[in-house]
Formats: structure tokens, C-alpha cells, sequence
């Protein structure tokens, strides 16, 4: 995509957090778009990866290594901080609450996940409205599509992982399907518009 392209997509918008998800294939996913943001990066990214539980923690180590960014498991009453690349822990529900805190809990799985991409991404929707930035990736089930699309609703910017790209196209499809996003990328273009989430664009 062009760069004029990115540049209106963000035009006048100021972003708050940014939520990721991903399921099968998330992890390579995720190495190609995050590596190069500054540790002075300005925005929360908060990340739910379907993975097994006992996981988190390694996803936590594997990734301290791989990016500038501080890099924290979630915990239940913690404010989330910019700079900071938050994983959802490994069987619990992660919302975020008013003032921007995270909670945990042990709800029933939704799409068979726990935790599920869609009950943070819906949380993170009524928080921060249209200055939340919603991230769908690969993935081999339907958990996010119905996040996204609340991200959407609120006036959140939505962005999907091109499903020809993704290593799994089941999660990027459905979302497409249930509600057309803003913008449909390559990887390459959603680390550079990660990049351009600096505050007010325009």
C-alpha cells in the first residue's frame, strides 16, 4: 500500500492502545511487524495469541529479545503503560476496564479460546472508542472477527492481515465477512503503520 494511503487512514485520528490478535501462525506473524518500534513508542499493544496454556511465559522471553519494546505478561489491576507490549496469560480472559487497567477472568472459552481475542477486543472498544487501533492476524478459527468489528462500530481503526499471506486465512476471512474493515494489509504494511501510530496524525 501506498504511503498517501496510510497517511489517510490515520488522518486526524489519535490513538490511545492498540490491540493484536492471533492464533495459528501468530507468533512469526508478530516477529515480522513488531521488531523496530522505539522503547519510546507512545501506545500500549496489547496481544491475545491462542496458545497452550503453561506458553505465555515463554512468548514473554521470546519476545523480550526480539524488541525494543518492554515486554510484560498482563496481570489482573495493572494500569497499561505506552511503550509496552502486553501478552494476555495463558488460559484467562483478558478485558480492559475504564482508566485503562486490565482484568482477568475464567468465564467460560469463547470459540473454544481462553483467552479470547473478541472479549479484549470488545472491552477495548468501549475504553477507548475511535482512538483504539484493532489488529486481526492469522488464525484457524473465528475468535476476533466479532472484536474487530466492535472496534469498528466504536470508530476504532480495523485492520486484517491479507488472508493470501496469512499462514492460516480462517480468522482474517471471517473477519472480512462480518464487517469490512478499514484497511486490509500485507505484514509489511501493518509494521509500517504500527510505526505511524505517533499520537495525532493530520
Amino acid at each position: 500500500m501506498a504511503q498517501a494511503s496510510l497517511d489517510l487512514a490515520l488522518h486526524g485520528r489519535r490513538f490511545g492502545a492498540v490491540a493484536i490478535g492471533a492464533s495459528a501462525g501468530g507468533v512469526n506473524a508478530l516477529i515480522d511487524i513488531l521488531p523496530g518500534l522505539p522503547r519510546s513508542y507512545p501506545l500500549p499493544i496489547v496481544v491475545v495469541l491462542h496458545v497452550m496454556r503453561g506458553r505465555q511465559n515463554q512468548l514473554v522471553d521470546v519476545f523480550r529479545q526480539r524488541v525494543e519494546l518492554r515486554v510484560e505478561e498482563a496481570a489482573d489491576k495493572d494500569a497499561l503503560a505506552p511503550g509496552t507490549l502486553y501478552f494476555a496469560p495463558a488460559d484467562y480472559h483478558l478485558s480492559i476496564e475504564e482508566g485503562g487497567v486490565f482484568s482477568l477472568s475464567l468465564e467460560p472459552p469463547v470459540h473454544f479460546a481462553r483467552p479470547a481475542i473478541d472479549m479484549t477486543m470488545e472491552s477495548a472498544a468501549d475504553v477507548y472508542g475511535r482512538g483504539l487501533c484493532g489488529v486481526l492476524l492469522t488464525g484457524a478459527n473465528h475468535d476476533g472477527a466479532a472484536g474487530l468489528a466492535a472496534i469498528g462500530k466504536a470508530g476504532g481503526l480495523t485492520v486484517v492481515q491479507e488472508p493470501a499471506e496469512a499462514q492460516v486465512a480462517v480468522m482474517p476471512n471471517e473477519a472480512i465477512r462480518r464487517r469490512a474493515p478499514d484497511l486490509v494489509l500485507p505484514l509489511r504494511d501493518i509494521r509500517k503503520l504500527l510505526a505511524m501510530l505517533t499520537g495525532e496524525v493530520g
